[in-house]
């Protein structure tokens, strides 16, 4: 198994049946099998990397992510995570960069934590604990929705009456169908060696998370994998469909994947971890300080590093952090770091004793430090947690990125540690000189407000110059930069090459996506809604010339708004059909824009009337399943 540049799993399986000396068959296992396996490497997403006259790719065995045994009616496989490359060399696949990009971090933190004075130095490694949200739908729903089924996501429906308005949803009691799903689902990730920590409703009906335990990211990212292919095929068995997309369902929360990520090893231990004294923690500062200055010179990469067309209906509602990539730190160690960067000493404000004044409840401790849902990157007290990724996507691209950040920043420390170092200053104060010098460049990424504030928005790119990347359209050619060339080529964690490779990939993702999705506007707006509001129009108008008969003049309101909006429905898709076939564009960012600023708009606007007719048309007369259907479990 290996993981290409689709965002799921690939499998190849090879028989052990070999002929012996005698021409008899027998089963062998030999190594070769796990160094190098041989699968077609242009038929994956590979960014020109590969074509069909120049098709070899090969698989090779990652031991550190463990091999597992996979159980089916059809009888026990081995599964052997791998890596995935070209005959010439380039990485096609997720695993390749991570395993790269953990290299790096390794080689810069090493370098640092020795003039920080250790000498004994474990390998360090980064850890990642995934939260998948996901929606559960009755898998006769699904069927009845070729939306649901080629798309991911309902490109009609009108909202119901009750959506998330009443808070119920998060948290309650989980359906008994639900919860036998989850147990059965629970068990077989427990027998792979994945265990859950927790599992509960989400905001939105129907909608539910669960976290395993964290790992190793290498590990973690293998596993998220897989956990992504057994729930799909554990819904179904329940009768469910599992939806991974970022937006199945307009106007409730969409499903994010918060990556919580940290590096440490087993001698300094979790090097973000601040423990009860950070000001004093000159590890947890510098690892500290390195984020901060990875996101504020890079937080264009980790937008790109989230960008799908299914992300972008997420992304910047009041639902999901916005395109505008700051750091949360706490009011703690906020300031902290603000005298750090006004050169005053910082005294550790603990958060106290949370007493409820009841008998019955135990004081406990508080953090220090409140928990900002807003942030897109924010710390968590031992971590940072990137809650910016899509549910659907793949943990390795966003790890490969912060990886590579954070192995950068921690080179510039090395060296300005050396030379503050060199000038005859204490650890301690060289410390404090860089830290200072970070946080007067890159303290503007620093933010503790709220980031669906339109304020905000204003401020961070007026004020304090970052960026706001709103569509993958706009964050993909971040790829192309020369600072991001620079950085993966220099930590040797991507090539020039295989960026371009996946700039390439991703840009035609995004593209396929809304293309699909047009096709599907097409379709079902032609051949299914329009027809039936055509066909419940003559229907009324029966009605009416038969009240007639009888003296009685019927309001004709409602005929009149499904014709107005049958009509605007068909030229909208008229004006869809003629847009769809354009391609001659001069750029891949040009054929980007036109998907996002023209193609997107008008799949909105026929939504928009067809939404309309759903709310006029009588219920038996609608044909697709409706949001209050599918979204109640019973």
């Amino acid at each position: 198994m290996f993981y290409p540049l689709t965002n799921i799993t690939a499998e190849k399986h090879d028989g052990f049946i070999i002929t012996n000396s005698d021409g008899h068959a027998i089963t062998e296992f030999t190594g070769s099998l796990l160094i190098k396996g041989e699968p077609d490497g242009s038929s994956f997403p590979n960014g020109s990397l590969r074509m069909t006259s120049a098709a070899r790719g090969y698989t090779a065995w990652d031991p550190t992510s463990p091999a597992y045994i996979k159980n089916t009616a059809n009888g026990a496989t081995l599964m052997i995570p791998s890596v995935f490359m070209s005959w010439t060399g380039e990485s096609l696949d997720k695993k390749i960069p991570l395993l790269r990009s953990n290299a790096a971090m390794d080689k810069a933190a090493r370098k640092v934590l020795a003039l920080l004075g250790e000498t004994d130095i474990a390998p360090l490694n980064s850890s990642c604990g995934a939260e998948q949200e996901y929606f559960l739908i009755d898998k006769n729903f699904a069927a009845a929705r070729p939306d649901l089924l080629l798309a991911g996501r309902t490109l009609f429906g009108a909202p119901p009456a009750k959506g998330q308005e009443f808070d119920d949803h998060y948290f309650g009691a989980i359906p008994d169908r639900v919860q036998v799903f989850m147990q059965d689902f629970e068990d077989q990730l427990y027998r792979l060696g994945i265990p859950a920590k927790t599992h509960h409703n989400e905001v939105a009906p129907a909608q539910f998370e669960i976290a395993p335990y964290f790992e190793a990211a290498n590990v973690a990212a293998d596993h998220q994998q897989l956990m992504m292919t057994i729930m799909k095929a554990t819904a179904l068995k329940h009768g469910f469909v599992c939806l991974l997309h970022e937006k199945p369902f307009a106007g409730i929360n969409g499903s994010g994947k918060h990556v919580n990520w940290s590096v440490g090893n087993a001698t300094q231990g979790n090097l973000l971890d601040p423990g009860s004294s950070p000001e004093e923690n000159l590890h947890f500062l510098v690892f500290c300080g390195a984020v901060i200055r990875g996101v504020h010179l890079f937080g264009p990469l980790l937008r790109a590093a989230i960008a799908t067309a299914s992300n972008d209906h997420r992304l910047g509602a009041n639902e999901a952090p916005p395109a505008i990539m700051s750091v949360y730190l706490g009011d703690q160690l906020e300031a902290v770091y603000n005298d750090i960067k006004a050169g005053k000493a910082s005294i550790t404000k603990d958060g106290g004793l949370m007493d409820l004044g009841l008998s019955q409840i135990l004081p406990f401790k508080r953090d220090p430090g409140d928990r900002n849902r807003t942030s897109p990157f924010a710390f968590t007290g031992n971590r940072f947690e990137f809650r910016a990724v899509g549910s659907s996507q793949s943990v390795s691209g966003p790890l490969v990125a912060m990886n590579t950040i954070l192995a950068d920043s921690l080179s510039w420390i090395a060296g300005r540690l050396e030379t503050e170092l060199a000038a005859g200053k204490e650890v301690p104060e060289a410390v404090a000189t860089v830290l200072q010098e970070i946080m007067d460049k890159h303290g503007n990424v620093v933010f503790g407000g709220d980031g669906y504030s339109s304020e905000w928005h204003e401020m961070a790119v007026k004020e304090r110059g970052l960026r706001n990347l709103p569509t993958s359209a706009e964050a993909l050619p971040v790829f192309t930069e020369q600072p991001v060339i620079e950085l993966f080529t220099s930590t040797g964690v991507l090539s020039a090459l295989e960026l371009e490779s996946r700039y390439e990939v991703y840009a035609e993702q995004y593209i396929n996506s809304i293309v699909v999705e047009a096709k599907l506007v097409i379709d079902l707006g032609k051949t299914v809604i329009y027809p039936a509001a055509l066909s419940y129009l003559t229907e009324l108008g029966a009605n009416y010339d038969a009240a007639a008969k009888f003296g009685v003049e019927l309001d004709t309101t409602t005929a009149t708004t499904i014709a107005t909006e049958a009509k605007a429905l068909l030229a909208t898709i008229t004006a869809l059909e003629g847009e769809l076939p354009k391609h001659d564009f001069d750029s891949i960012a040009a054929h980007l824009e036109h998907g996002a600023k023209v193609i997107r708009p008008l799949m909105d606007q026929a939504r928009a009337h067809a939404d309309a007719l759903e709310l006029e048309l009588a219920d038996d007369a609608w044909p697709l399943p409706k949001y209050r259907e599918m979204l109640y479990l019973r």
